[in-house]
């Protein structure tokens, strides 16, 4: 699998050199020679490129991604030794071979490396060991600082420590994802004298919320209609357009759309959308998330956006937005040349027509998500019940948590996903066969 997994993404740096391109890099490039807390995305992935960029070439980068996607599935199989080896090497085949996978590492966004420092994390779980559990602080730290969707994990690891009854454990990992959390938070008020790591989490929320916001039900006072849409929300574009199309409500309001008062604006809305339609707020969450388990895969949430995720027939066009042409001059100086994508033949027909077959199924996700927890009821029903929680608990929350948190404060999309996508495989391969880490007789097998 690995070697399958290798020589696809050696196809993908063939195929389209140097990498492909999406609406975020370009701010993620601006950072890397402007330093700054961005509005909308925390700089661990600038960071990243920033590390990189002594060898000017974006081919570097790509080829970095796919060695972390290698690395995922060598992690993953790494933890689920203690599987039958069949259910520890199917368990890597969606992050190793599933076409979608190698092509978001071949996208320069930061999907791939959040997936690696989360994976990372979730593979040292089984330790005891003050200093292990503080690297497992400091990449989740990272992983928040890469995609603000780790700061739940924070929580969720803690409380697998908790689970356990290693209180003091818990309380380590805790303290080493503050110190370099709240020292981003420092720098960030520093810059922009707010508190937070971005600076747009308001808009999100009320973006998602204006897919049932209804101002006639939520009577807003004066100051939260002129965010009002009078459409019926049937009619009203997807979510995102309603941060960045140039005639939504809130990009509309005076001064750019991530200024403290229009996010506070911004925040104070879809609060009083959630509380005065709360089973309207619900179901349009199931609905996004259940945009994970269809079959097909959908247009969604626009052409532009979904055609990012395909192996492109044609180099994409240059940047339209003011903001990313800047950041395109930047990358020039980042590659020290031209950037645009060149696609080779036939290597990149091959992974077009690959990718048309090879990629996981949404059934078969939630297939894979269900098997934990009705393995584990079976095992109650045979009297096999086992001291201690299950290790497959904690890949399997992070998994779900990393699938629900987009669907209930942005809303769904496949590149959210993917990293989710190795951890619900690892649960289940752990899921297989009774824990023997939580057996005495392998206690000391466990702490190492």
């Amino acid at each position: 699998m690995l070697a399958l997994g290798t020589l696809l993404r050696a196809l993908a740096m063939l195929g389209y050199r140097p990498a492909l391109w999406f609406p975020d890099s370009y701010t993620y490039i601006v950072t890397v020679f402007k330093p700054r807390p961005d509005l909308v995305r925390p700089a661990g992935y600038s960071m990243f490129i920033t590390l990189l960029e002594p060898f000017h070439s974006f081919a570097v980068v790509a080829a970095a991604q796919h060695l972390l996607g290698l690395g995922t599935g060598v992690l993953i199989y790494r933890v689920a030794r203690k599987a039958p080896k069949w259910a520890a090497t199917l368990a890597t085949v969606p992050v190793l071979l599933d076409a979608y996978q190698v092509e978001l590492e071949h996208l320069l966004v930061s999907d791939t490396l959040f997936m690696f420092l989360v994976v990372s994390a979730v593979a040292l779980c089984t330790t005891q060991r003050t200093s292990t559990v503080a690297a497992i602080g400091l990449l989740l730290a990272a992983a928040t600082l890469t995609r603000t969707v780790g700061q739940p994990l924070i929580v969720v690891l803690a409380a697998w420590f908790v689970l356990r009854r290693r209180i003091r454990l818990a309380g380590v990992l805790v303290a080493a994802a503050l110190v370099p959390i709240v020292a981003y938070g420092a720098w960030f008020y520093a810059t922009y004298q707010r508190v937070g790591l971005v600076g747009a989490n308001g808009a999100f929320l009320y973006a998602r919320t204006m897919s049932f916001a209804d101002c006639a039900k939520m009577n807003p006072p004066p100051d939260l209609k002129v965010l009002c849409d009078p459409r019926p929300p049937e009619q009203r574009p997807p979510s995102q357009e309603y941060i960045w199309a140039e005639d939504a409500p809130l990009v509309m309001l005076p001064g750019i759309t991530f200024t403290k008062e229009n996010d506070d604006l911004a925040a104070r809305f879809a609060m009083l959308a959630i509380v005065k339609q709360p089973l309207d707020y619900a179901g349009s969450v199931l609905t996004e998330l259940g945009r994970t388990f269809r079959w097909d895969r959908a247009v969604y949430p626009d052409q532009e956006v979904y055609s990012y995720y395909q192996f492109p027939v044609t180099p994409p066009g240059p940047p339209g937005r003011y903001p990313a042409q800047v950041g395109a001059e930047y990358a020039k100086l980042y590659e020290q040349g031209a950037i645009g994508t060149e696609i080779v033949e036939p290597y990149a027909g091959w992974l077009r027509a690959y990718q048309s077959m090879a990629r996981l199924p949404g059934p078969v996700l939630l297939v894979v998500l269900l098997v934990p927890p009705v393995a584990a009821i079976a095992r109650r029903r045979k009297a096999e019940r086992l001291a201690g929680a299950p290790s497959w608990l904690v890949p399997w929350s992070v998994a779900v948590v990393l699938l629900i948190t987009p669907a209930a404060a942005a809303e769904f999309d496949y590149r959210y996903v993917l990293p989710a996508v190795p951890l619900a495989c690892l649960a289940a391969a752990l899921s297989i066969r009774p824990d023997l880490g939580n057996q005495s007789g392998s206690q000391k097998e466990f702490s190492e």
